[in-house]
C-alpha cells in the first residue's frame, strides 16, 4: 500500500474528504485541522492500494491540490488493519499490475537530470569500460554496464513521449546528448593518456577478443535492446527495481561508447564506427520498447492530456 499525504486549503477539505470516501481502495483516513503551516490550511492522510492511487490523485488534482497544497506519497512496507485488507480487495485490478503514474513521472524526471553526479556515474561508467576493452575483461565490461546511470534518460524519454510530456523528453534528450559526449571525451583523453606512457598500445585490440561482442552490431543487438527496454520499463511501473540491475547488465550502451572511445586513440576505426552504431541500436532499442510497453499500460487519457510540467533544474 502507499501512504498519502495531502496538504489542502480550509475550504477544499471537505471535498478532498469526499473524493477520498468515494474513491475504493482507501482506508485510515485521518484529517487534522490547520496542521498545516506552510502552505496554511489542513491535513489529510489515508492509506491507499496501489491500484487505486492513480484514481485518487486524479481526484486530488481536480481540486488543485497540487497547486495550492501539496501531495506526497510514500510506499508503505507493512499495513496490519482489516480496513487495509478491505481496501486491497475493493480497488480494481492487481497491486503488481499497478501503475502510479505520476509517480512514474516524477521518478523518471528524477532521473533524467544532467547534474554533476549523472555525469561522473556516467564518465566514470565509460572509463571502467575501456579499462575492459584495452584489458579483454568481461567482468570489467559488466561492471561498467551496472554503473552506467543511462536507463533513468531512456525511460524518461518514453514517458515523456506516450504522456505527451514534452519537458521531459527534452530534459532526458539533453542529459544523453551531452552526457554521452563528455564522457567520452573524458575517456578519450584518458586513453591517449594511458597510450602515451605505454601502458598499452594498438595491439590491444587486434585479433579476436573476449568484448569483441561489444561493437559486433547484428540481429541480436536490437533484440537485446528491445528485450531490455520493455523489462526495465516493466521493472519501473511496477516498483519491482531489482529487474533494473538485469537490464543494466544486457544492453551494451556505456561499453560500446567505451569502445569507440578507445578504437578511435588507437586508429581502429572500423571499430570505433561499429561501436558508435552499436550505442545507436541500443539507445533506440531500449526507447522504442519501453514507449511500447507504456502504451499497452496507459490507462488513463485524461492524465495523458493534461501534463504538468517538470520543476526546473
Amino acid at each position: 500500500m502507499l501512504h498519502l499525504r495531502a496538504l489542502c486549503p480550509a475550504e477544499r477539505t471537505d471535498a478532498v474528504l469526499e473524493a477520498l470516501r468515494d474513491c475504493p481502495g482507501v482506508a485510515h483516513v485521518v484529517l487534522l485541522r490547520g496542521a498545516a503551516v506552510s502552505p496554511q490550511g489542513d491535513v489529510v492522510e489515508a492509506d491507499i492500494a496501489r491500484e487505486a492511487a492513480d484514481e485518487v490523485i486524479t481526484r486530488l488534482y481536480e481540486q488543485q491540490l497540487d497547486r495550492t497544497g501539496g501531495i506526497t506519497l510514500e510506499v508503505l512496507d507493512t499495513a496490519l488493519s482489516d480496513a487495509a485488507d478491505r481496501a486491497e480487495k475493493e480497488a480494481p485490478g492487481e497491486s503488481g499490475d499497478a501503475v502510479v503514474w505520476q509517480e512514474l513521472v516524477s521518478l523518471t524526471g528524477e532521473q533524467s537530470r544532467l547534474n554533476v553526479t549523472f555525469q561522473a556515474f556516467l564518465t566514470i561508467a565509460c572509463l571502467l569500460a575501456a579499462v575492459g576493452v584495452v584489458t579483454d575483461s568481461p567482468v570489467t565490461i559488466v561492471g561498467a554496464m551496472v554503473v552506467g546511470p543511462e536507463f533513468g534518460p531512456l525511460a524518461a524519454v518514453a514517458v515523456g513521449v506516450v504522456l505527451r510530456r514534452w519537458d521531459l523528453v527534452r530534459r532526458a534528450a539533453v542529459a544523453l546528448a551531452v552526457g554521452f559526449p563528455l564522457a567520452m571525451a573524458v575517456t578519450t583523453g584518458a586513453t591517449m593518456l594511458g597510450e602515451a606512457t605505454g601502458l598499452f598500445s594498438a595491439g590491444n585490440l587486434r585479433g579476436e577478443h573476449e568484448v569483441d561482442f561489444i561493437f559486433e552490431v547484428g540481429p541480436y543487438s536490437l533484440i537485446v535492446a528491445l528485450l531490455a527496454g520493455a523489462a526495465g520499463m516493466l521493472a519501473m511501473t511496477s516498483a519491482k527495481s531489482a529487474a533494473l540491475v538485469g537490464v543494466f547488465i544486457s544492453v551494451t550502451t556505456v561499453p560500446a561508447a567505451g569502445y569507440a572511445a578507445v578504437a578511435a586513440v588507437l586508429g581502429q576505426w572500423s571499430r570505433c564506427l561499429a561501436s558508435v552504431g552499436q550505442l545507436a541500436v541500443n539507445l533506440l532499442g531500449i526507447v522504442l520498447a519501453a514507449v511500447l510497453v507504456l502504451a499497452v499500460r496507459v490507462r488513463s487519457k485524461r492524465f495523458a492530456a493534461s501534463p504538468r510540467p517538470l520543476p526546473n533544474g
